[in-house]
């Protein structure tokens, strides 16, 4: 049986360079439930990077509209 290797989790330093927004922003979405979907791990909040990528792609066209 293959073991399958985790992909690597992203800071909220990582999500926010990626995405050209500071860091409160982050904290912000996350308080009201509107940014990429986060985990707690041993009190910091880490992204899987499919996570990102996938409400990247929810809201594709809001942000193309927002442009």
């Amino acid at each position: 049986m293959a073991t399958r290797t985790p992909e690597p989790l992203l800071s909220v330093q990582d999500v926010a360079d990626w995405l050209g927004k500071p860091v409160g922003t982050l904290y912000q979405w996350r308080h009201t439930n509107r940014g990429p979907r986060g985990i707690k791990v041993g009190g910091h909040v880490r992204y899987r990077r499919s996570d990102v990528e996938a409400w990247l792609e929810d809201h594709a066209d809001a942000l193309k509209h927002a442009v």
